[in-house]
This record gives C-alpha cells, structure tokens and sequence, in this order.
C-alpha cells in the first residue's frame, strides 16, 4: 500500500509537469476572470446594500 501511494505521488508530479506552461497560464487568466466577475458582483451588492458608491464611478450599484 505505501508503495502505491508512492507511485500515485510520482504519477501526479508528472502530470503537473506534463501540462504546458500555455495551458497554466490559460487556466490563470479564465480564474482571474471569474474572480473579477465575482469580485464586481459582490461590489454591487455591496453598494446597493449600503447606499454608498464604494467604487467611486458615480453609480450606487
């Protein structure tokens, strides 16, 4: 058994390697682009909350 998980933490560790530096960073950005999608979400609630522009764009929502 520990010699399987062994080989099973080898196995992952090529895998990681394995994937291209493009595909890393095609990930990166489509997670940088839901985290900002989100981040602007929570920004409006957060105004049309508390009634202030928080983000200073003139707009409460």
């Amino acid at each position: 058994m520990f010699w399987d998980l062994i080989q099973q933490s080898e196995i992952e560790e090529q895998k990681e390697k394995a994937v291209s530096l493009e595909q890393r960073v095609l990930y990166l950005e489509e997670e940088l682009e839901n985290t900002k999608t989100l981040l602007l979400k929570t920004l409006h609630i957060l105004e049309e909350r508390s009634g202030k522009d928080i983000d200073g764009d003139g707009i409460v929502g």
